[in-house]
């Protein structure tokens, strides 16, 4: 029979609609060849996350934070899903840990150390992002799409995300990499290329340099070994970050103020938990060999925390309020926790804190003063942050407890943990680092202002902060 004379019933879309019959009869790459190149997809989505994570507590621009948060996000779940891909394919053991190409390693090693961040940011999305996206076109064009449908499956979901990644990059680029800077940097973007040329392009398509054979490749800024930096870092909107002036809970808690302020303090518990991916990072890359289930679990978390900031953002300014200009976000949470604790005895005080707010006064009572204060945003995000949080147990629930043994022992762990955490009001105040301004009366009269309604004195006058609210220091600076 003659091939191109072969039709499908009544011409209907052949295979599926996947390819037509002359596509399908191309060979395609072989199953070694396949699996060669995923294995260099999943390490550059691998060593991707790990910037991003090693990168996002010390980064400053709340901005670039957020966008770390959610770039580690995707790249832990392609990674697994890449994972999943190879064990499907006769591949065990999978050898995923192994260096693919020692160029290849130093080309992230290289982005993970730019010392700037705008080098950071050209190495990430000027350079490695878009080989990966080149990597994975080159995927779909050239393996059989019904033979190896699977692989070319995750490479058209990957693209999507990646795409959305580089696009974010090119406009950051655009604002933060001057092009005197840029040109600065034209060496080491040479070198990022030439790593690449020695490594036989990111997914090894290319004949390796026969000259490259036997040499080391060139390092620059990781000529010295890498050292991740866990201290919080913010951009200078963020002015007194020591502020401890207003403890949000103790407003949010009394019954005698009227539920619709309230939705401007819990807009400022929403951002005020741009310190949990903070931490978050800082558990995820001190806690190395844990299974990857575990690194997209607690990157998911991270996302969703940074999700909750932005939330926080949002609100504000759908509320008329230059929350820069009037509210302080501290970053005594973070800055302690990730300098005062081991990562382990950092995930006990996260779980310690999620476990309050499990009951009704937690999770539930701010999605409920958000319906009652008839402001339908604040009921939605509340809600949304509720249900993360129910999530956020379980994932606590699966690698933390289990490590513990008990949830009474991690509990109880957690409890420990978070009494020796040393936040402390009045050193802060002594060092010159924050007078701990009451900053509420000034944000609830803007607010009033924007929407033409009369101060209520009373609740101008909330005063309470973190040093005169509770006097177990446990309970301070809890960011929710």
């Amino acid at each position: 029979m003659d091939p191109t004379t072969y039709r499908s019933y009544r011409d209907l879309p052949p295979l599926a609609g996947l390819a037509s019959f002359a596509e399908a009869m191309q060979p395609g790459l072989s199953i070694d060849e396949c699996v060669a190149r995923l294995k260099r997809h999943h390490w550059a989505l691998r060593r991707l996350h790990e910037i991003f994570i090693k990168r996002l507590t010390a980064e400053p621009i709340y901005e670039l934070k957020m966008a770390f948060s959610l770039h580690a996000h995707y790249c832990a779940e392609h990674a697994a899903a890449w994972r999943t891909r190879v064990g499907e394919m006769r591949e065990p053991p999978l050898g995923l840990d192994a260096v693919p190409h020692p160029a290849l390693d130093v080309f992230f090693d290289e982005i993970r150390a730019a010392p700037e961040t705008d080098a950071l940011l050209l190495g990430l999305y000027h350079h490695a992002l878009p080989a990966l996206r080149d990597a994975l076109e080159r995927h779909q064009r050239e393996t059989n799409r019904l033979v190896d449908h699977p692989s070319f499956r995750l490479c058209r979901f990957a693209l999507i995300e990646i795409g959305e990644m580089i696009a974010f990059g090119e406009k950051a680029l655009a604002q933060l990499l001057a092009p005197e800077r840029r040109a600065a940097l034209a060496p080491w973007s040479h070198q990022l290329e030439r790593l690449l040329n020695l490594a036989g392009s990111l997914d090894g398509h290319t004949p390796q340099e026969t000259s490259a054979a036997g040499i080391t490749p060139e390092r620059h800024f990781s000529a010295q070994p890498y050292v991740y930096n866990g201290t919080p870092r913010r951009d200078e909107r963020f002015t007194d970050s020591y502020n401890m002036g207003v403890h949000a809970e103790a407003f949010l808690y009394d019954e005698t103020f009227p539920p619709e302020p309230k939705t401007l303090m819990m807009y400022y518990k929403r951002l005020r938990e741009i310190d949990v991916p903070e931490m978050m990072a800082s558990i995820i890359a001190e806690t190395p060999g844990k299974p990857w289930d575990y690194t997209v679990d607690l990157t998911r978390q991270l996302w969703d925390e940074a999700r909750h900031a932005m939330m926080g953002e949002v609100g504000f300014v759908r509320a008329g309020i230059d929350w820069r200009q009037f509210v302080r976000v501290n970053f005594t949470w973070s800055l302690a926790l990730n300098t005062q604790l081991t990562p382990l005895e950092r995930h006990a005080v996260l779980y310690f804190i999620e476990q309050g707010l499990m009951p009704k006064t937690g999770k539930r009572f701010e999605w409920e003063v958000g319906v009652a204060s008839g402001d339908a945003f604040s009921a939605l995000i509340q809600d949304y942050d509720w249900a993360d949080e129910v999530l956020h147990a379980r994932i606590g629930r699966d690698w933390y407890v289990k490590v513990m043994g008990d949830p009474r022992k991690a509990t109880e762990y957690g409890d420990a943990c978070w009494s020796k955490v040393l936040i402390d009001w009045h050193s802060y105040r002594a060092q010159g680092l924050t007078q701990h301004e009451n900053w509420w009366p000034s944000l609830y009269r803007e607010w009033c202002r924007v929407h033409a309604r009369q101060p209520d004195e009373r609740i101008a006058a909330f005063a309470t902060s973190y040093a005169t609210a509770r006097a177990d220091l446990r309970e301070l600076s809890t960011s929710g």
